[in-house]
């Protein structure tokens, strides 16, 4: 994930995500960096006291941002911070509750509008907790189901991307007694071609191999444990390939990721959460990324959650949201490149 200097500096806005988790600190040490200011302009939605309370904590004094004062008017060469709550929200490092999820949905749903209104080139997500951000104000077991509908997208994907492999998820908080219930022809189908469309354009690959993985154990063991490889992935598979495209299976999941077989591969696709994610985080959680493809923005988050037991410990690693940045800066260029691309090639 390497990023090149351009004349537009891409504007990025990056949430603090549950102000007692290890997001405020993972931000400002991604941040502090100053050099990644040459880079991007970055933009953050959440509370300068929460900031300063970090900052202070970990001592990181020489870490500067500006409060932006107007919609919109944001300083190059330093952090701009968006206040997106007047009252005193209580940091309690460590302690999730229902104030500090209620702080970051008000920063979530702030940088969700001003990208509506075309103030940010995209923007990263620091981990919020699910249990208590739940509720009827915010009816969504994370980032990628409520980002899917404020966006108003037909489907998206979640992509885990790392050094070594992108993994793309067909069911995602699902419990495990239904995801069956999910593997349908359609949604398979869809989940692949969602994967090789940001593949082809938001990694600029372009013919990709992507590798499908079964549901059941040994992928089905041609119908002794279970049908769904027979009656569902393989025929899409099949369909598809008849089409010239290059995606392979099903393959069980754990002979692909223990014989390194998916490294021959631009793309996996998973049935469900732990079957792609247990191997993705085992071989790439120091720089993984959750990038939501199939959105008309790009929206990263690192790869981990709040990480409570060590809020406020300064022990948190900044590398996953850095790469987060980084993922966004460089699909947002992609993204540029591909419809100047379009552009050139009608005109």
């Amino acid at each position: 994930m390497t990023t090149n200097p351009s004349s537009h500096k891409p504007r990025i806005g990056i949430t603090i995500g549950d102000l007692n988790g290890i997001g405020p600190e993972v931000v400002i040490k991604a941040l502090a960096d100053p050099r990644l200011h040459n880079i991007i302009t970055p933009v953050v939605y959440g509370s300068s006291r929460v900031l300063s309370y970090y900052r202070k904590l970990m001592g990181l004094e020489e870490f500067n941002y500006s409060v932006v004062k107007a919609k919109g008017q944001f300083f190059p060469k330093t952090v701009n911070v968006v206040n997106c709550w007047e009252d005193e929200v209580r940091i309690n490092p460590g302690q999730p509750s229902r104030e500090s999820a209620a702080a970051a949905l008000l920063a979530l749903k702030k940088v969700v509008e001003e990208t509506k209104e075309g103030l940010l080139d995209g923007f990263v997500t620091a981990p919020i907790d699910k249990n208590t951000t739940y509720g009827e104000d915010f009816p969504f077991h994370g980032h990628t189901e409520y980002l899917t509908q404020v966006f108003d997208a037909t489907e998206s994907l979640m992509v885990m991307v790392g050094d070594q492999l992108k993994v793309g998820l067909v069911t995602e908080h699902v419990p495990l007694r239904d995801v069956h219930k999910y593997i349908t022809k359609e949604r398979v189908e869809l989940k692949i071609r969602l994967l090789e469309l940001s593949l082809k354009n938001d990694f600029q690959i372009g013919k990709p191999r992507i590798a499908v993985l079964g549901l059941n154990p040994h992928a089905g063991d041609e119908g002794l444990i279970g049908d769904e490889e027979l009656q569902v992935i393989r025929p899409v598979i099949n369909d598809l390939k008849s089409k010239g495209k290059l995606i392979f299976g099903p393959y069980p999941a754990d002979g692909f990721f223990g014989s390194g077989q998916y490294k021959k591969f631009d793309g996996i696709l998973s049935m469900y959460h732990d079957q792609g994610l247990v191997a993705f985080k085992y071989i790439a959680f120091e720089n993984g990324v959750n990038f939501t493809a199939g959105l008309p923005t790009v929206r990263t988050s690192p790869d981990h959650g709040t990480a409570y037991s060590i809020a406020g410990k300064n022990q948190a690693d900044e590398s996953s949201m850095r790469q987060a940045i980084f993922l966004a800066i460089d699909i947002i260029k992609n993204r540029t490149a591909h419809v100047t691309a379009e552009v050139s090639s009608q005109g």
